[in-house]
């Protein structure tokens, strides 16, 4: 059985483009959910700070993580999001108990 990957990435917005990434970030939403491996992906924003954004990831297994990046969606993502905001990125493994 293959393990489940999380995704964790925090944004902050640069300078007058918290508008320009709210409506990228929110772009990713639907089409991202509809992919098969997906299995939750959320958009936060942080009450202290609006310009930061936390996008909150799962996927069924490494191969869905891989289909993800590989969407149409996705690269259009990638082809802006430096120019919007400072991002930091973590990819989990569930750690077992047992």
């Amino acid at each position: 059985m293959t393990a489940n990957v999380k995704i964790v990435a925090v944004l902050t917005a640069r300078a007058d483009t918290v508008d320009r990434l709210r409506a990228l970030l929110d772009a990713m939403l639907k089409p991202s959910r509809a992919e098969p491996g997906n299995l939750r992906y959320d958009l936060w924003q942080d009450q202290s700070d609006p310009n930061r954004f936390v996008l909150d990831e799962l996927y069924a297994d490494a191969d869905a993580v891989a289909a993800h990046r590989a969407t149409p969606h996705f690269q259009n993502y990638l082809s802006q999001i430096g120019d919007l905001s400072e991002r930091a990125a973590f990819v989990l493994n569930p750690v077992s108990s047992t």
